[in-house]
């Protein structure tokens, strides 16, 4: 078995043994802290019959939002802990909603989205708090903008440096956070100035409520001419 499936793995059973009896009520209790998630869902503008992905899925409520927002599109849902999905599956499980949305179990860093979905790229992936909790993030990152469709965009949410925030605020809200294996990335602006660069994408990068949260939106290039 080589190294990052060993690492998936690992991830897959610290993320089940986290989650077991907390997703239960993650949706009613992680409402009051993950901030700017329905800012990014209305900011997917997804044209009519998108494609949309959401990376570390969780329990399906961002799927859930996504679908009654854009009732045209297509959506597909990849998480690595299998007890999120059990969630999220009975979140989905409904008639206006069970033939748009899927699911499946895989690894955001390194996922084969035609294998897992018979769908090789999106016009939007999404990750809602979940960079935040994905050791290898930034492969996630690169593997996401290899999945868009020319002209797609990725968009991610999470916690920010809350630069604006009074200190002390700073330092609980990290000790809580990694009670739940939870580390703000703080080069995230970093890795997507440099990815975007890379391919020729734009970015653009959104500090809200005086720096709590970041959002990002990285544009794809469209289709070489020709």
């Amino acid at each position: 078995m080589s190294s990052a499936s060993t690492r998936a793995q690992s991830h897959a059973a610290l993320m089940d043994g986290t989650y077991r009896w907390q997703r239960h009520i993650y949706d009613l209790t992680r409402k009051y802290y993950l901030l700017g998630r329905d800012h990014l869902i209305n900011g997917l503008d997804a044209p009519a019959g998108a494609a949309i992905l959401e990376l570390g899925c969780g329990t399906g409520r961002n799927l859930v939002m996504a679908a009654r927002r854009y009732p045209d599109a297509r959506l597909y849902g990849l998480d690595i802990s299998a007890e999120m999905l059990a969630t999220a599956q009975r979140s989905v499980d409904s008639p206006a909603l069970t033939n748009r949305i899927q699911l499946a179990q895989g690894d955001a860093t390194r996922f084969d989205a035609e294998a897992l979905f018979g769908v090789a790229h999106f016009d939007r992936i999404f990750v809602s708090y979940s960079l935040s909790m994905i050791p290898d993030w930034e492969k996630t990152v690169s593997a996401a903008l290899g999945a868009l469709k020319p002209e797609g965009s990725l968009h991610i949410v999470d916690f920010g440096q809350q630069e604006g925030l009074p200190r002390w605020f700073r330092g609980l809200l990290h000790t809580w956070l990694a009670k739940f294996h939870v580390t703000p990335r703080d080069r995230l602006r970093e890795v997507l100035e440099s990815e975007s660069a890379c391919i020729g994408a734009s970015l653009c990068f959104e500090k809200l409520y005086r720096g709590y949260a970041a959002l990002a939106v990285v544009t794809a290039a469209g289709a070489a001419a020709g």
